[in-house]
């Protein structure tokens, strides 16, 4: 089937049962999920932190960080009773670091005007801070088993496959979410959106789909036309720029390290870091302090959505009455190099090794 057909009715016959079956015997164990069968009722907060974790990050990544964070803030009380540098540094190499000021934002308003519980609906939970379209119909489906349309890159890989749509992403975004829209079940809905992405994330995956062994195997158009590897089609990605700047390692003789927390706004935004100069075409000098400086014989190298970072590293050892310009000395028994973000730990990760 080619975009311009209409999408055959009889492709979302018994969709929903055999994934559901399908889900009954091969659901992932998860430590957010409710595994499907059991008595248990999804907690909310668990759902919520789950999906903001995932975003544009793998579940192998998020396993520990979900542990961590429940383990320490067991209920949405607690993580909004939370101090913001706290949760900052349990983030810290999570990435993408505006989901964690959003995440204490949105425990906050649950529990000072929600009376500490999940608004149980797509439009209560979309008023939330930090929680768009897809993650209100995520936790309502999950959470409140409510028949919405969850579209995340696994879904949309079924849907594009199961649909034979060579439009290409991001256009065929909502024609994919008509297709999962028309697929969505009345009946377990929560445990079906999960369904499906387990399928994408198992079985209908990017290279080499096992369709051999998919519960959708027989009335998947792309299977069926052979261009199920194909799919989606994506438009190409312009090549990323390249930006450098310099950071600068201090540390007093008594061992206490030189940091700044960045501002709330913008990249790496409340997390602690080393001081350093803007990150442009062209690294410019910006030492917090005087002292001897000695450049380390690496660079570090760091990649974000939109562009590549080299950061040439400076050291120096400083007396104990040194006054920084910018920033505030760390004691050493208050510094965890795990509560900075991944490009400040590369930094220390080469002063250490150098």
């Amino acid at each position: 089937m080619r975009d311009e057909e209409m999408i055959a009715p009889e492709f979302g016959t018994g969709i929903a049962a055999d994934m559901l079956h399908w889900y009954d015997r091969n659901a992932r164990d998860l430590p957010w999920r409710i595994p499907p069968g059991d008595a248990q009722v999804p907690d909310p907060y668990r759902v919520w932190l789950s999906e903001v974790m995932l975003q544009q990050t793998t579940v192998a990544a998020v396993k520990d960080y979900f542990h961590r964070f429940t383990a320490r803030w067991p209920t949405v009380a607690d993580l909004a009773a939370a101090e913001d540098g706290a949760v900052m540094g349990e983030w810290a190499g999570l990435g993408y670091y505006a989901r964690a000021r959003n995440l204490l934002k949105c425990a906050r308003v649950v529990a000072q005007e929600h009376n500490g519980q999940f608004p149980d609906s797509y439009d209560g939970l979309l008023t939330l801070p930090g929680i768009g379209p897809y993650t209100a119909a995520a936790i309502s489906a999950i959470a409140f088993d409510r028949p919405e349309t969850v579209l995340d890159g696994n879904v949309e890989r079924v849907m594009a496959r199961f649909h034979d749509i060579h439009t290409p992403l991001p256009a065929a975004k909502p024609m994919l979410h008509d297709c999962a829209t028309k697929q969505t079940p009345q009946h377990r809905p929560g445990d079906y959106a999960q369904a499906v992405m387990d399928l994408g994330a198992t079985i209908c995956t990017p290279k080499s789909p096992a369709c051999g062994i998919c519960p959708l195997r027989e009335p998947c158009a792309a299977r069926l036309a052979g261009t199920a590897s194909e799919l989606p089609k994506k438009i190409p990605k312009m090549p990323k720029p390249t930006r450098r700047g310099i950071i600068y390692l201090a540390r007093r003789s008594d061992g206490a390290w030189l940091l700044e927390r960045r501002p709330d706004k913008g990249l790496l935004g409340g997390m602690l870091g080393w001081p350093g100069s803007d990150w442009g075409e062209v690294a410019v000098e910006a030492p917090p302090l005087n002292a001897d400086w000695v450049t380390l014989p690496a660079e570090v190298r760091h990649t974000f959505t939109h562009f590549h970072l080299i950061l040439t590293v400076r050291y120096a050892q400083v007396a104990n009455e040194t006054t920084p310009n910018q920033g505030a000395f760390v004691a050493v028994a208050d510094f965890r190099p795990s509560d900075l973000p991944t490009v400040m730990r590369k930094a220390f990760d080469l002063w250490h090794g150098a």
